[in-house]
């Protein structure tokens, strides 16, 4: 790590002028990133369903998933790249031709590479939103950006919590007592994201955006550059495909793991995103207290507790898991993007989206690694030479329903018990920047010169 890491916070004043509608453009930013969270909790809630009615593995689910999160580190660094140069405005008008015609797709899916095909573009559009709305906050609030960046990432359990329960409702409403769910309501539920994102879409394309802050603080190209290569950055980067794991894989995939531990699988990940969206929201006095690196590692020991909890507690004592789980990873995106935008904020759009990109590219690895593993934990608990196509769809109450359900029941704790790795050594990681911070706390210092308005972009 550096002996001097670059906090310059202090020195950017507030970029928006008079003419830019700071608080507009932060409701259509909440609003495009409430969209991208639909895409992960309405996915979470049909994903089980969508591999009965397409007869998918739990390897090609795996792969579905995870085709989201390669599609999200693409567009958020290449996003990163070109954010300065085509402005914020433009990429959020390309998230929403992306998300409209990857939501579209879905609709019309009918096996395996529509729904690759449709997950990739909406990834693509979940990359591109927080490749401009990252620096977009952050440049908009510069004096609060944390606190500001938890706001607005409340956005994200938000959105899951409204799609987890909008599934759950139209279930029971529309599907209750069937064997298997029907295609058109997994439809519907798909088709409820056009709404957020035709409103979004309106916005940006009326509103006026200011450029980035780094570009507003006169901060040149080889200086951003030259940040990336700085020791603290590249420890944040290896710590957020950590952080990205533990929060990301346990919520897509809560349905898969829990579907035989409680009729109400889906409401888990409804109380861990409730509780993500309460801590964001009144994360400005624990971040102002503790900084970004202490709330790092008080997420990290919650959230090793909150996966050990949910695979040792049963009935409904595993919703207490949950709320621990919950409270653990709430901080975790915003607060390692915080941590970045307030002590290296020299590297800019580029700096804050290689940590998002970075995070997601972790976890579209781990996604397919684990769909494979837990394939093979599902095959070893099954007889010998048994199709887990034949197990899985199986009429329910059959001998092989019945074994099948068993033999999730005892990988899902198992694929949890190896992911509850992550944790543990994050806890290591942030004890340690949190010690390094500490010692640095007098030293942290800049030279930028101050920009009291930032020009609007295309000015």
């Amino acid at each position: 790590m550096p002996a001097n890491p670059t906090s310059l916070s202090s020195e950017f004043p507030a970029v928006s002028s008079a003419d830019i509608p700071t608080r507009k453009l932060f409701v259509a930013s909440c609003l495009a990133l409430l969209v991208t969270s639909l895409s992960f909790g309405i996915r979470a809630g049909i994903l089980n369903m969508q591999g009965k009615i397409f007869h998918l593995s739990g390897s090609e689910l795996g792969t579905i998933t995870a085709t989201a999160f390669w599609g999200f580190p693409l567009a958020i660094i290449v996003g990163g790249f070109v954010v300065d140069v085509i402005g914020m405005k433009k990429l959020l008008l390309s998230a929403f031709v992306f998300h409209l015609a990857g939501i579209i797709m879905t609709i019309f899916a009918n096996g395996f590479w529509t729904l690759f095909l449709s997950t990739l573009l909406i990834g693509i559009a979940n990359g591109t939103v927080e490749a401009a709305c990252n620096p977009l906050v952050a440049s908009l609030f510069t004096r609060n950006k944390t606190t500001k960046l938890n706001h607005f990432h409340l956005w994200f359990p938000a959105g899951i919590v409204i799609g987890t329960l909008l599934v759950y409702v139209l279930n029971n409403l529309l599907a209750s007592g069937q064997e298997t769910q029907p295609l058109w309501l997994a439809q519907v539920e798909i088709a409820i994201m056009l709404i957020p994102t035709l409103i979004y879409g309106y916005l940006f394309a009326r509103l006026k955006f200011p450029v980035t802050e780094r570009v507003a603080a006169g901060v040149s190209t080889q200086e951003m550059y030259r940040a990336l290569a700085n020791p603290l950055f590249i420890f944040m980067i290896i710590c957020m495909f950590g952080t990205a794991i533990t929060e990301l894989f346990t919520n897509q995939w809560t349905d898969v793991l829990f579907r035989t531990v409680t009729q109400n699988s889906m409401l888990i990940l409804t109380f861990v995103a409730s509780v993500q969206v309460l801590g964001r929201a009144f994360a400005g006095p624990v971040v102002h207290r503790l900084a970004p690196q202490g709330v790092l590692l008080l997420s990290a020991i919650f959230s090793a507790l909150g996966i050990y909890l949910l695979v040792n507690l049963h009935g409904t004592a595993i919703f207490g898991g949950a709320i621990i789980f919950g409270l653990g990873v709430a901080f975790f995106w915003p607060c390692m993007i915080g941590f970045v935008a307030e002590n290296l904020p020299r590297t800019g759009a580029v700096g804050l989206n290689l940590m998002g990109g970075a995070g997601m590219f972790g976890v579209s690895i781990y996604m397919m690694f684990m769909g494979g593993f837990y394939d093979r934990l599902m095959i070893g608990k099954l007889p010998a030479g048994a199709s887990l196509d034949a197990y899985r769809s199986a009429p329910a109450g059959s001998e092989l329903a019945r074994a099948y359900d068993a033999a999730r029941s005892a990988a899902g704790p198992q694929v949890l018990m190896t992911t509850l790795v992550i944790p543990v050594v994050l806890i290591i990681a942030f004890a340690v920047l949190v010690i390094y911070m500490r010692g640095k706390k007098n030293t942290l210092g800049g030279g930028l010169v101050p920009q009291f308005e930032a020009p609007a972009e295309g000015q």
